[in-house]
């Protein structure tokens, strides 16, 4: 099992409607085809930070539901399209990490 940690910046002033968007679409949408979310965050000193968090239980899992998310009518037609005016994609940070034994999220 290992986790995505998730870093975006967001577009000035785009801090509320990307918390919006996020809570309200693309989290229910992700997890309805499957995605474990683990917990979304907002920078408590710099509003422009957005970070989220995903489980996967396999390299084979990723790619699986990657593939149902990202290449699904709604995301290319309903979702992509909204991003960019949110967020910075040139400034998105991924990083996967694994709990350690007596980490609480496992």
């Amino acid at each position: 099992m290992f986790f995505e940690l998730r870093q975006y910046h967001m577009h000035p002033g785009q801090r509320d409607n990307w918390v919006k968007c996020m809570e309200e679409e693309i989290i229910p949408f992700q997890v309805k085809m499957g995605m474990v979310i683990l917990g979304s965050f907002i920078g408590e000193e710099d509003e422009s930070v957005y970070v989220w968090i995903r489980r996967f239980e396999s390299e084979a899992e990723r790619k699986r539901l990657y593939d149902l998310v990202y290449q699904s009518d709604y995301w290319k037609k309903e979702i992509s399209p909204k991003v960019p005016t949110m967020i910075d994609r040139e400034k998105i940070k991924v990083t996967r990490i694994v709990a350690t034994p007596h980490s609480v999220i496992q």
